[in-house]
Order: structure tokens, then C-alpha cells, then sequence
């Protein structure tokens, strides 16, 4: 009879101990940013990483009809390359008009001295929902830019 309590008492603290567990993991995801459910980022490429923080952002239509695009952004070290936007993928179209990208850049393969180093990101969106985009929101680790499509002139 004795085995048998001291049996039921380790599994009631087993348990307990697992409740515990489960609570205080469920207490952690909701300290996370809840998620967007209408995009993704889209799969990056070994040793890409979003860039420390955007600092300033544009875009507009250039002649050719393609979305002119361009950042300012910090990254946590000299060496950074291979620097460009990385779309996020939508599960349909953003009901506000604002596309979100990634700015990403690769991340040297030397470890270099920790200094807060600008960087300048320019790329070109073929393609582009014309009737339905207001602006692109550029998101980096550290912040979020949104720049709006200017409005367009008269007589174009």
C-alpha cells in the first residue's frame, strides 16, 4: 500500500511539474509580437540576415515602368555584401496597399569589430500590383519604414 501512494504521489508531481512547464511556455509565446497571418518572410539565403535598422526609405515608378526602390540602413559591422530586398510572401493582397520587404544583406564571413556601419540598398520591383500598391513598409531587426508611392502628376 505504501509503494502504491508513493507511486501516485511521484506521478502527481510529475504532472505537476509538467503543467508547470506548459504554463510558463505559454507565457513566453504570448510576450512574442503576435504574427501577421496575411504575409511570411520569404526563405533566405545561408548567411543573410536582416540588416540592424533602416534609417531612411523611398520608392517610386521609374521610366522603364519597374518600382524604383532604396534604403538606408545600419548593419552591426563593416563587410556586409550582397545587400537587396527580399519580398514577403502574401497569402493575399494587403488590404491597406502597403507591401512589406526585408532588407537583407550577408553577413561577412570574418568576424569583424563591432561597429555601426551605413549602408546603401537599391533594387528594382518588376511587376508590381500597380492598381492596388500605396507604399512598401522595409523591415529591418531593429525598425520598420514605410515609404508611400508619390502621387501621380498631372498629364502622365
Amino acid at each position: 500500500m505504501r509503494y502504491m501512494r508513493a507511486s501516485l504521489g511521484l506521478i502527481a508531481l510529475i504532472g505537476l511539474a509538467a503543467c508547470q512547464q506548459s504554463s510558463s511556455q505559454a507565457a513566453g509565446d504570448q510576450a512574442q509580437e503576435p504574427k501577421n497571418t496575411i504575409d511570411h518572410p520569404a526563405q533566405m539565403y545561408a548567411g543573410q540576415e536582416q540588416v540592424m535598422k533602416v534609417e531612411t526609405a523611398s520608392i517610386e515608378v521609374g521610366k522603364s515602368g519597374d518600382l524604383l526602390m532604396k534604403a538606408s540602413a545600419d548593419t552591426p559591422s563593416a563587410g556586409y555584401s550582397d545587400q537587396g530586398f527580399l519580398k514577403r510572401i502574401y497569402a493575399a493582397a494587403p488590404p491597406d496597399g502597403i507591401y512589406d520587404f526585408d532588407v537583407v544583406a550577408t553577413k561577412p564571413a570574418a568576424a569583424a569589430a563591432q561597429a555601426v556601419t551605413p549602408i546603401k540598398v537599391e533594387g528594382d520591383w518588376k511587376d508590381f500590383p500597380k492598381d492596388r500598391l500605396k507604399g512598401v513598409r522595409f523591415i529591418a531587426k531593429g525598425n520598420q519604414v514605410v515609404a508611400m508611392l508619390p502621387a501621380a502628376k498631372a498629364g502622365t
